[in-house]
């Protein structure tokens, strides 16, 4: 599965990757990241390197769950007091007596149910009511009990797995640390700003991936590397190599007169497990590590280097935080949908009454279909029509 680097003759023949095992490869092979501590409030979309347990019983004490009335026995009753939420009762309640409560506040000794306002009746201190079946109490302990594991170690903090960990008193978390990413944009040909001229165009593979990286929790340094001289890319990957833990190699992937990137890679030593991939778009993508430093060359095409992306990119970083990649939603996909022989397509698609509906224009260098999908639809060599195929959310 490994192969380290030779000189990459333009003429030499790859054997590409099935997409499905160069996204498997990308996952498996990176040890987790280090691992630090963090406040709960910096641990946003971060991934947990050890699991968080309950410091505290959950709810803490019996409380309301409905604003009414907390009772004793049958009744009528008679209305003895009031609890608000952060308050503590006064006295306990005895048969045929009640007190005013407050939704979440502490329900008083004695009490076996609250009624909600709603259906009771109330004449100066006495409540009457026909309650139902539902006690609407809250008791002590009755979600989470102190030191139960309540989120395991891989886990992504969600804004919910973080408002859960603050209720059972977590204040600080272990989490994997965040890979420094640093993105090399390649092509004399490619401008930042301002309208290209004859010959030129505009970088959007670098608005794309930091974007997309970002959506990920993931910040990138982006630097410009010309095509030439042919050493420019070398000393480039070095010097980020130095400094990330992983590189983005953004063009350059491929076997032309300007794609310096095997040459770079042999230059650093560095150990190849993908080297093209059995995809459309995004065919020339690779795969590299040079100690625990990655390379991941995508095309330089905007729409394959999405898909590259998703193929290695995603994997990695889930691989390096110790993650299970998410599990896909799938649809059946209707319309154009024709598979490619001995490739895995990977089409832009609106989601409409549980169908995939593709998007026409889809071409490797134009970004328009994906700008305006909902997921990128998988289609394996044997997919037939009405099959339900993975679908790749891109619109977050």
């Amino acid at each position: 599965m490994t192969s380290t680097v030779r000189p990459h003759p333009h003429h030499r023949t790859r054997v590409p990757m099935p997409w499905h095992e160069a996204r498997s490869v990308a996952h498996r092979l990176p040890v987790p990241i280090s691992a630090e501590t963090v406040p709960l409030e910096q641990a946003g979309g971060r991934t947990l390197a050890e699991p968080v347990h309950a410091a505290v019983m959950l709810p803490g004490f019996d409380n309301a769950a409905m604003d009414g009335y907390a009772t004793c026995g049958f009744g009528p009753w008679r209305v003895t007091g009031r609890v608000l939420a952060g308050e503590q009762p006064a006295t306990g309640l005895l048969s045929g007596e009640a007190a005013e409560i407050a939704t979440g506040a502490p329900v008083p000794s004695g009490a076996d149910r609250v009624v909600e306002y709603e259906i009771t009746t109330r004449h100066g201190d006495i409540v009457s009511a026909q309650p139902g079946p539902r006690r609407h109490v809250r008791r002590h302990g009755e979600y989470v009990t102190a030191g139960q594991q309540l989120l395991p170690a891989g886990h992504l903090l969600t804004p919910a797995a973080l408002g859960l960990a603050a209720s059972v008193g977590v204040d600080a978390v272990a989490v994997r640390a965040v890979p420094r990413v640093t993105m090399l944009i390649t092509g004399d040909e490619v401008i930042d700003h301002g309208l290209p001229g004859p010959g030129q165009v505009r970088d959007a593979i670098g608005p794309m991936l930091t974007g997309l990286l970002a959506s990920w929790h993931i910040p990138t340094t982006r630097l410009r590397v010309p095509d030439q001289p042919a050493g420019a890319l070398t000393a480039a990957l070095t010097s980020a190599l130095a400094a990330a833990d992983i590189t983005v190699v953004c063009g350059s992937s491929s076997v032309g007169p300007a794609d310096h990137l095997h040459a770079a890679l042999n230059a650093a030593a560095a150990t190849v497990y993908v080297d093209g991939v059995a995809c459309r778009p995004g065919h020339p993508q690779l795969l590299a590590r040079t100690g625990d430093r990655w390379i991941v060359g995508v095309p330089g095409n905007p729409f394959a280097a999405l898909v590259a992306s998703f193929t290695l990119l995603q994997p990695l970083l889930a691989g390096l935080a110790g993650r299970a990649l998410p599990q896909s939603p799938s649809a059946v996909v209707c319309g154009d949908a024709r598979p490619a022989a001995g490739h895995t397509r990977l089409i832009p698609v609106r989601l409409h009454q549980h169908l995939a509906h593709p998007i026409d224009g889809a071409h490797p260098g134009y970004l328009g279909p994906a700008a305006s999908a909902d997921a990128l639809a998988v289609i394996p060599p044997t997919w037939r029509p009405g099959q339900r195929t993975e679908l790749l959310g891109i619109s977050s």
